[in-house]
């Protein structure tokens, strides 16, 4: 308790913002019986809560995501990745990590399963989402499939799993929040899970315009996130959506 006092007591002075979310995985989805649910919602649920700020939702793309805030049209969104470029324009306070994994198809040969031979073969291509960042592993090997005009991008995570799907790609990128909505599928048999890169670590969390969202705003945000993780809260939000195997996984190197 006594890490959420600051916090509270400082309720009135931090506002109201418009936050944009995003569907991808167990972050944000639909419900059947309509609604939304996900760690990205409940994470920012529990943030108005224990903080008194304010946020007023929408769902966007990534893409117009990313675009707004950098002209500075968007107050704040969830889960995103720090690059230099982006932090020119906001700030991030991170309240998971995590590392992608890629999903091959099935019937591709046992050589295609690293990153060299998956760049050997000429004819193999691979989807992403547009504006996403990987770590640096992936986002270098991007680079190189790019270069030879063998990366689909496509506005949101649905759309890579429809061109996998068709079989108009033969790999996709995707995060462990993902996974488990995908195993679930009908899908599942249909694609080999490639760990390359396990000593990656890629810190996700809310990012704030440098414009729009005051710097007392911003602090009040921090203490709650962190407050957050030391009473174990943000550990019972991944357990519910991804169990608690992988939600141990995302506290790895959380926030300090």
């Amino acid at each position: 308790m006594m890490t959420m006092q600051p916090v509270m007591a400082a309720q009135s002075d931090c506002g109201s913002f418009q936050l944009a979310f995003y569907e991808l995985g167990a972050l944000y989805f639909k419900l059947p019986q309509g609604g939304y649910a996900g760690i990205d919602k409940d994470v920012a649920d529990e943030l108005s809560k224990r903080t008194g700020c304010q946020f007023q939702t929408v769902l966007e793309s990534r893409v117009r995501i990313w675009h707004q805030m950098s002209q500075q049209t968007l107050d704040m969104t969830v889960s995103g990745i720090a690059t230099p470029e982006r932090e020119q324009f906001a700030r991030f306070i991170p309240y998971f990590s995590t590392r992608n994994f890629l999903l091959v198809s099935a019937s591709l040969p046992a050589r295609t399963h690293t990153a060299d031979g998956f760049l050997a073969e000429k004819n193999l291509r691979v989807a992403v989402v547009k504006s996403f960042r990987h770590g640096a592993l992936y986002d270098a090997w991007l680079a190189r499939l790019r270069e030879q005009h063998r990366v689909e991008e496509a506005a949101d995570f649905d759309s890579v799993v429809r061109l996998f799907m068709a079989k108009r790609v033969d790999a996709f990128l995707a995060l462990p929040t993902s996974l488990e909505p995908l195993r679930r599928k009908e899908m599942a048999n249909s694609f080999v899970i490639l760990d390359w890169a396990p000593s990656d670590v890629v810190p996700h969390g809310l990012v704030l315009s440098r414009q729009r969202v005051p710097q007392t705003s911003v602090e009040i945000m921090q203490r709650g996130i962190r407050a957050m993780h030391e009473d174990g809260t943000l550990e019972k939000i991944y357990t519910r959506y991804v169990g608690a195997e992988q939600a141990r996984y995302l506290l790895l190197r959380a926030p300090d």
